[in-house]
């Protein structure tokens, strides 16, 4: 049993996803710099590194198929959608010195981005829930247990996975079931047979796979697989079907990470349209 649950490694739920914005530049911009996304005034912190430490050493096989048998048993509470979003919004940190927006309205900015663009309603309704999922960290799972780049478990880790030695203190690098190339899995065996590490992408996916279209689903149980859908890591599990997913999943990333900006959206106009919406393609409540 380990007790490093506790660890805090980044100082709001956002620093991962400023990293990932660092990492992936938008096409033909130049990279920001990290001084350009924090300021603390304070000697300079690795904390996502730290937290990316403890996310490689501890999400093993064994420990994401614990996790799923726990969560997936969808017990813990039951929501309206919206209810939900607020519940969500609890998770604003006031150590984060670059945005006030709380997540309800990043939710926003995602899919009315993706809404001015045209897209299928069932799209910006992907945009809007597709972090729901972080409400993990409110059922006291830490955030390495929520957040961060996703990685088939059960197999080789990709040395295309950011801070990749890391994986050397992962007990499933030792274990002759799981660091082979193919480990538990077959080739090309698809990515509906292989278990991803554990976080909100996963969870949110299980809860809506009886209620949104397929492309809502790539994206949303995939939109922090930066391994394959950026490095193609893993081509060798995938098979023709995930392939032409995948094109749907790099259609939605760049309205995850470049919709940020520091207007928020009017809730209070926008909330009817996102209620119709969201009665048109989900019960009433959720069990989360």
């Amino acid at each position: 049993m380990f007790t490093e649950n506790e660890i805090a490694p980044l100082a709001s739920i956002e620093e991962w996803e400023d990293d990932v914005l660092i990492r992936y530049p938008e096409p033909n911009k130049p990279a920001k710099t990290k001084e350009e996304y924090r300021n603390y005034n304070t000697p300079q912190r690795d904390t996502v590194k730290e937290f990316y430490r403890l996310n490689h050493t501890y999400q093993t096989y064994d420990f994401v198929s614990a996790k799923e048998a726990d969560f997936l048993k969808f017990d813990k509470k039951e929501m309206r959608v919206w209810d939900a979003c607020d519940f969500l919004n609890t998770l604003v940190d006031d150590s984060d010195p670059d945005t006030d927006l709380d997540q309800l309205q990043h939710l926003l900015q995602t899919s009315e981005t993706i809404r001015a663009d045209g897209h299928p309603d069932w799209f910006v309704l992907t945009g809007f829930l597709h972090d729901l999922g972080k409400v993990l960290c409110l059922f006291g799972e830490p955030q390495w247990a929520v957040v961060g780049d996703t990685f088939p478990v059960g197999c080789k880790h990709s040395d295309k996975i950011v801070y990749s030695e890391f994986f050397e203190a992962n007990p499933d690098s030792q274990d002759a079931r799981h660091n082979t190339k193919y480990g538990v899995y077959e080739p090309n065996c698809g990515l509906r047979n292989v278990h991803m590490s554990w976080g909100h992408d996963e969870y949110l996916y299980q809860m809506l796979k009886d209620y949104l279209p397929e492309p809502a689903l790539y994206m949303i149980r995939y939109h922090s697989f930066y391994a394959q859908h950026r490095e193609h890591a893993y081509d060798h599990l995938m098979d023709a079907h995930d392939h032409a997913m995948f094109e749907w999943v790099d259609k939605f990333n760049p309205y995850d990470l470049y919709s940020k900006v520091p207007v928020p959206p009017n809730v209070k106009e926008l909330k009817p349209y996102y209620e119709d919406l969201i009665a048109k393609y989900l019960p009433e409540t959720l069990r989360f």
